[in-house]
C-alpha cells in the first residue's frame, strides 16, 4: 500500500471516476471491483481501515445457520456461496472449521436443527451446478475445484470428547457436526485494499469525509475531506461517490436519508465478544453452539490460540463511535458458557473483550434486530450517490458487485464483474517460509496465516535488524517487526493501529498491555519508520491506555 504521504499526493485536487467513502470490508471490496473493471477510484477512510464493525465481527465467514429460522433461504444460499468461493481465494486467511451441536442424557434430539442442517448441506453445494460427489472426485489442481464440506453427521460420544475434551463432565451422548468456516476480518479488509490497489485504486486513512460536492446540476461530483495529520481540508473531484461506511451512512448528506422515502435506515444492534485463555477454557479444533436461553445460542470458537465466546444481539442506542461490551452481555455471554461447560468463569478470566455495532437496516417489522434479516441494501439518493449497507462480512463481494454493476449500467458501460477470479493475496505455508534465528515455528505459522506469501516482508526486517524478531506480548507470536511493516506497508498511524487491528494482541493479550510500558517498544517502532521526535514516540505509547479503555478491551477494567 501506498505511504499516506504519497496517497494524498495521488489524491488531494485530483479527478477519480469513483470514490468510495469508508474502508472496511464493504468499502475495500467496492474499490476492488470498481477498479478491477477499469475505474479509476480513490477510497477515503476517516479512521484506520476495519477501524469500526468490520473489525468487530464474529470472525465467521458462515452461511448464518440460524437465518433458517426466518426462512431468509436467500440470504443463507448467497452466504454459503460467498463462504466457498472466499475459501478457494484467500485460502491462507479463511479455513473451515468443524462446529458441535452436543446432546446430553439429560435433552432429546433437536430434529428441527437436523431438518435446518440439511437445508444447509444441500444450499451448500457447489456453484455450476456441481454436486459434492463431483468435488469429492475433483483434485485440488484441477482448474473448477471448489471447496465444499461434507453432509452434516451424527458423531458418538468419544468423537465429541476427541473434539473438545471439555465437554467430558458434561457426559455427552452424541452431536451433530457440521462446518464453517473461520478468518481474521482485519486481515481479510487490507488482503482485499492490496488487490483493490494493484488494479491502480488510491487507499488514504486518516481522511474524514466532510462535505459532498454537488455540481450545477445537484449531482454529486467529488467529496472534501479533512487529512488527519494536518487538519487541512482537501478536495477530490469524482464521477460517481459511494458510501459504504456502513453504521455510519446516515451521516454523509443525512438531510438526503432522511427525505427519500424510500432509503432505509441504519437500525445499530450491538455484538459482543469475550475472550479466554485455552487453558481457562478450550473447545479444542472445534467450535460448539452454546444455548443462552430463550431459543438463543451463542458459540465458542479457537481463534488466534484464545477461545471466543459470543454473540449478542441486541438494538443499541449509545455511542456507536466507540462501542464497548456492556456489562450486562458480559454476564449473560459468561452464565452461558459456565452453564454449558460447567465451569466458574468471571471477568478475571478474560484475556479480552470486545463490541462491534451491526449496521442493520430499520424496516419498520416490530420485531427486535435479533430477527431482522442481514440483507444489504442499495440506494441512490437524488444526487446520485450510491449507499451501499447492511450485509455481513461473508457477503462483502456481492454487495461490491450490486453496487459497481449499478455504476456500469446508469453508465451503459460494458464492464463485467471479476472478483469471483481475483485471488486475494497469495497463499504461503508455513514450511516455504524460511525462519531467521529468533523466529519459532509459531510465529511462522502465525504470519503465513495472517500474511501469506508477504509474510516474507516481515522476515526480510527481522534478517536485517535481530531486534525485531522479539515478540510484542511475552508468550504470543506476534513479531515486533510487524509494527514496522503496519507502518510502511499498511498507513498504521498509532499504536491502536497495530495493536487493535494489524496484530489482534489487543484483544487476544489484554491484560499485558494495561500501561505505557508495555507499549513502548511499539511505539518506537512506529516511530522509527515514520519519523516521528521522541516526544511524539513517547506520546504515542502514552495515547494507549485511553484508546484501549475507550475501546472497553480490558475485561478487570470498568464495564459499561
Amino acid at each position: 500500500m501506498l505511504s499516506r504521504a504519497t496517497a494524498i499526493e495521488e489524491i488531494a485536487g485530483r479527478h477519480f471516476e469513483v470514490v468510495v467513502i469508508g474502508g472496511g470490508i464493504t468499502g475495500a471490496g467496492v474499490a476492488l471491483d470498481a477498479a478491477s473493471r477499469g475505474y479509476s477510484v480513490a477510497l477515503l477512510e476517516r479512521g484506520d481501515y476495519a477501524e469500526g464493525t468490520s473489525s468487530r465481527s464474529s470472525k465467521m465467514i458462515h452461511g448464518g445457520l440460524r437465518y433458517l429460522q426466518n426462512l431468509d433461504l436467500g440470504l443463507v444460499r448467497e452466504a454459503l456461496l460467498e463462504r466457498q468461493l472466499l475459501v478457494q481465494l484467500a485460502p491462507h486467511l479463511v479455513y473451515p472449521t468443524p462446529f458441535l451441536v452436543a446432546d446430553f442424557p439429560d435433552q432429546r434430539r433437536d430434529r428441527r436443527l437436523g431438518i435446518a442442517l440439511n437445508m444447509y448441506d444441500v444450499m451448500a453445494t457447489t456453484r455450476v451446478g456441481r454436486g459434492r460427489g463431483e468435488m469429492r472426485s475433483a483434485k485440488e489442481t484441477d482448474e473448477d475445484f471448489y471447496w465444499s464440506p461434507d453432509r452434516h453427521r451424527m458423531i458418538d460420544r468419544d468423537e465429541v470428547l476427541a473434539l473438545v475434551p471439555a465437554l467430558e463432565a458434561r457426559d455427552p451422548k452424541n452431536a451433530y457436526l457440521f462446518y464453517d468456516c473461520q478468518t481474521d476480518d482485519v486481515r481479510m479488509v487490507l488482503t482485499v485494499l492490496g488487490e483493490a490497489e494493484r488494479f491502480g485504486a488510491t487507499m488514504l486513512n486518516g481522511a474524514e469525509v466532510t462535505e459532498v460536492m454537488l455540481g450545477g446540476d445537484g449531482r454529486a461530483r467529488g467529496v472534501a475531506f479533512a487529512e488527519a495529520e494536518s487538519g487541512e481540508r482537501l478536495e477530490v473531484g469524482a464521477d460517481h461517490v459511494v458510501n459504504a461506511t456502513g453504521v455510519f451512512a446516515d451521516r454523509i448528506r443525512p438531510e438526503e436519508v432522511v427525505e427519500e422515502e424510500d432509503a432505509p435506515r441504519i437500525s445499530p444492534s450491538r455484538g459482543t465478544h469475550l475472550l479466554v485463555d485455552r487453558d481457562v477454557l478450550s473447545t479444542g479444533e472445534a467450535a460448539c453452539i452454546v444455548p443462552a436461553g430463550a431459543g438463543r445460542a451463542i458459540f465458542a470458537l479457537p481463534w488466534y490460540g484464545r477461545t471466543l465466546i459470543g454473540t449478542t444481539d441486541n438494538d443499541f442506542d449509545g455511542d456507536v463511535d466507540h462501542p464497548r461490551p456492556g456489562s450486562e452481555d458480559v454476564e449473560y455471554l459468561l452464565d452461558a458458557v459456565n452453564e454449558f461447560f460447567e465451569v466458574s468463569l468471571g471477568a478475571a478470566d478474560l484475556v479480552g473483550a470486545y463490541a462491534g455495532v451491526r449496521p442493520l437496516i430499520a424496516t419498520g417489522d416490530p420485531k427486535k434486530s435479533v430477527d431482522i434479516s442481514r440483507k444489504a441494501e442499495l440506494y441512490e439518493t437524488s444526487s446520485g450517490m450510491l449507499t451501499i449497507t447492511g450485509g455481513k462480512l461473508t457477503t462483502w463481494r456481492r454487495m461490491a458487485k450490486q453496487t459497481v454493476d449499478r455504476l456500469v449500467e446508469r453508465e451503459g458501460r460494458v464492464a463485467p464483474c471479476h472478483t469471483a477470479e481475483i485471488p486475494l493475496g497469495r497463499a504461503a505455508e508455513p514450511e516455504e517460509l524460511e525462519a531467521p534465528e529468533g523466529v519459532g515455528e509459531e510465529a511462522i505459522a502465525q504470519l503465513a496465516f495472517r500474511y501469506g506469501h508477504a509474510a516474507r516482508n516481515v522476515l526480510a526486517l527481522v534478517r536485517e535488524d535481530p531486534k525485531l524478531a522479539a515478540p510484542i506480548v511475552a508468550g504470543r507470536p506476534d513479531l515486533l517487526a510487524e509494527a514496522v511493516v503496519a507502518a510502511r506497508h499498511e498507513q498504521a498511524r498509532s499504536v491502536a493501529d497495530v495493536l487493535l487491528r494489524r496484530t489482534r494482541l489487543g484483544l487476544l493479550a489484554a491484560p499485558q498491555l494495561r500501561d505505557t510500558g508495555s507499549v513502548r517498544a511499539v511505539a518506537a517502532a512506529l516511530g522509527g519508520e515514520l519519523g516521528w521526535s521522541r516526544r511524539r514516540v513517547k506520546q504515542a505509547a502514552e495515547a494507549w491506555p485511553a484508546a484501549a479503555a475507550e475501546a472497553g478491551i480490558d475485561p478487570a477494567g470498568s464495564l459499561v
